[in-house]
């Protein structure tokens, strides 16, 4: 027996009801979907020089990039520390720091760049150069990225610039370490690269996506849209499909 036959105003409600449901399909999954997280957190520095005790606060951004199994991290200054008595010419001063590595991992990664591209005049704040380097995770989960020991070099001196407010991270990551979960080792976590050439270090061999919050959501907003577009296929499938019925 046959059942009775659908009116149009009750199909076009179950259209719409269709076309809600991807909507709510494509919300979900940006909803459930882990972001990296990445804070410019303010670190002050106790800085050791060969004339005597400085301190500076700065603001400490890190940012991540996949890079195969691996990661390169930058670590960038917002505001300079520490100064020098003399005027520091082009080039005299090479700057290197540390990433404390904590959550699901533990460690370090040594970060480093290039030397000063301009002359810094005396009794001015060191403004730090971006410095690089490789981190491959040894365990997978929620790693965390802070800043930790900041050495300089100059003039055949070296300055150390150590944290004093157990700042909190700069960068959070959900990695996968290779081959599963490892096993964590203490120590260096990663190996230095400077700046101006670490980009070349990439096994991809192009720009890659910052693993921050922005990419996360062109990621999954991606990803969303796949879904709404599934669903809207299906309604105009079945639009059609009645519209052929009728006739």
């Amino acid at each position: 027996m046959r059942g009775r036959p659908v009116s149009y105003r009750t199909y076009q409600k179950r259209t719409a009801a269709l076309a809600f449901a991807a909507a709510l399909a494509g919300s979900a999954v940006l909803m459930a979907a882990p972001a990296a997280q990445a804070d410019v957190v303010d670190v002050n520095y106790q800085c050791k020089t060969p004339i005597g005790d400085k301190s500076a606060v700065s603001p400490i951004d890190i940012k991540g990039v996949k890079s195969g199994s691996s990661y390169k991290l930058t670590m960038s200054w917002q505001k300079g520390v520490s100064s020098s008595p003399v005027e520091l010419g082009k080039g005299a001063m090479t700057p290197s720091a540390v990433i404390k590595v904590g959550g699901a991992d533990s460690g370090t990664v040594a970060v480093s760049g290039a030397a000063n591209a301009a002359a810094i005049p005396a009794n001015t704040p060191i403004k730090i150069n971006d410095l690089s380097g490789t981190y491959t995770p040894k365990k997978s989960g929620k790693v965390t990225f802070t800043a930790g020991v900041l050495t300089i070099k100059a003039l055949g001196t070296t300055t150390t610039c150590s944290p004093s407010n157990s700042p909190g991270p700069s960068l959070t990551l959900d990695v996968t370490a290779a081959g599963g979960s490892g096993s964590s080792t203490s120590g260096s976590s990663g190996s230095s690269g400077s700046s101006g050439s670490s980009g070349s270090q990439s096994g991809s061999g192009g720009s890659l996506p910052q693993t921050g919050p922005e990419d996360s959501v062109v990621a999954l907003g991606t990803l969303g849209g796949t879904v709404l577009l599934a669903g809207a296929a299906g309604v105009l499938w079945l639009t059609r499909r009645h519209q052929a019925v009728r006739r």
